[in-house]
């Protein structure tokens, strides 16, 4: 189970992004984090093409299924939809590793036990890309 985001192991940081300019400003070996798709299909496109890591937030099935297919590092969801996912994510053999939002320590056993990829606290986000002027 990978743990990103907790205070007690290193772990990569996931850099939130809406423009292929944000993506060049981000530090070598970052994981890109897009929003839920249409609203992101560009970069997602991007990514894929350029063979860049990146996450996507996810908040249904299909989404996760269309995310899994353009080469999608990680997906990100909500603990309910994240464990019906499981099963789907394994049955279909995706590369695409799912990961569950939580906010508490105790939550990581529930997750491990129904066989979630991972999860991610709040701490794993670095500040959003600051526009500039």
């Amino acid at each position: 189970m990978k743990i990103f985001g907790h205070p007690w192991v290193e772990s990569e940081c996931f850099y939130p992004l809406s423009s292929i300019d944000d993506i060049k400003q981000t530090p070598a070996n970052s994981i890109l984090f897009l929003t839920p798709l249409p609203s992101s299909l560009e970069l997602a496109h991007y990514c894929q093409q350029n063979h860049i890591g990146y996450a996507l937030e996810v908040h249904s099935i299909e989404e996760a299924v269309f995310a899994n297919l353009m080469q999608c590092q990680y997906v990100i969801t909500d603990k309910m939809l994240a464990k019906e996912l499981m099963p789907i994510a394994q049955n279909y053999l995706f590369d695409t590793q799912v990961l569950a939002q939580i906010e508490n320590d105790n939550e990581i056993e529930t997750m491990a036990k129904v066989g979630v990829d991972g999860v991610i606290f709040p701490n794993a986000f670095s500040i959003p890309i600051l526009q500039s002027v």
